[in-house]
């Protein structure tokens, strides 16, 4: 059984516990809140048996195996060498830092203390992102990647009517490129390796966040085009470009359907059932390793979290975009 304790107290918090609760071997032991007020409520809310204001206490605490990181961007870095240092292993969300630099300070906290670190980034774990990665060589040399991920955001409407909402303020090392492109490169570094040059264009709002962008990603025998927007909703199918044919995907951040269009005319489906929540895959596989008492992932492994802060703060370079964690 891992006794979990989860820092962060909103909705996506919430998903994570409800798929922890399809695991026989999870167990919800401890909530973390900046307020004791917050952590009572959400411990009444889930049946949680022990509440934290202290970080240096959940961190020591000896009912705790794990930690599970939903808290703003800023913080994670900081939460996880804390909590890694105490001995915990960390699940930390999408993206696990501000930056490659602080991720590298992360990784190291993890080989120092022997505790795991993965990064919670869903879709890779999929059955049918798993069916599109077994069936890439079905398609030829590939020879391009899209996916677009744009989605009007309630965050958009509270800013343009004045408002200061913390998804666009750079102090919380966030914007549209940390909240919605990432399930966009995540994937691609996963499946192709870190690009070799990287060409961004973004729209900048006047707080210096980034609300959309466009990405051009060359490698040396393909190339990747990732579009993501907050202001704008898209309906546009993902794909990965092969010579004999043409993987095409729907919701590039949960992939739910994907099916190869071969060039002969001929189609094959690749979609898988799944679990209504995607988290469900993410947290069996954080256990798995667990029990099996490995201390990385082979899929959502250290080196792609990494490759992928590399190539969003090179984007982030070129559009002008820079968070204090950057200094």
């Amino acid at each position: 059984m891992i006794r979990f304790g989860v820092i962060g107290t909103s909705w996506i918090t919430d998903h994570f516990i409800d798929a922890g609760l399809t695991s026989d071997d999870f167990e919800l032991a401890a909530v973390y809140s900046r307020t004791q007020e917050n952590a009572d409520a959400f411990a009444a809310k889930h049946n949680i048996p022990l509440t934290f204001t202290s970080l240096a206490a959940l961190a020591a605490s000896p009912d705790i195996d794990a930690v599970y990181i939903a808290s703003p961007n800023v913080l994670h870095a900081d939460q996880a060498i804390t909590c890694m240092q105490g001995g915990k292993h960390v699940l930390v969300e999408k993206p696990a830092a501000s930056n490659a630099r602080e991720y590298e300070k992360m990784a190291a906290a993890a080989q120092e203390n022997g505790v795991l670190l993965m990064e919670a980034m869903k879709s890779t774990f999929t059955p049918t992102f798993l069916a599109i990665r077994d069936q890439l060589e079905a398609i030829g040399p590939v020879r391009r990647y899209f996916a677009s991920y744009c989605q009007y955001s309630g965050s958009f409407g509270e800013y343009a009517s004045g408002g200061s909402p913390n998804v666009f303020d750079p102090a919380m090392s966030t914007g549209g490129l940390m909240d919605l492109g990432v399930y966009c490169l995540y994937p691609l570094i996963a499946l192709f390796g870190e690009p070799e040059r990287i060409t961004a264009k973004g729209r900048l709002l006047d707080t210096g966040a980034d609300v959309a962008g466009s990405l051009l990603l060359k490698y040396a025998d393909m190339d990747a085009v990732v579009h993501y927007s907050k202001m704008t909703d898209s309906y546009a199918r993902s794909e990965i470009q092969g010579e004999n044919g043409t993987i095409v995907f729907e919701k590039i951040s949960r992939p739910d359907f994907a099916e190869i269009r071969f060039r002969d005319g001929t189609t094959k489906t690749l979609t898988a059932p799944q679990a209504k929540n995607a988290m469900t895959y993410e947290v069996r596989e954080f256990i798995g390793l667990l029990n099996r008492g490995s201390k990385e992932s082979t899929v959502n492994s250290h080196a792609v979290s990494l490759a992928t802060l590399r190539t969003m703060d090179e984007a982030r370079r070129q559009m002008g975009v820079a968070f204090p964690a950057d200094r």
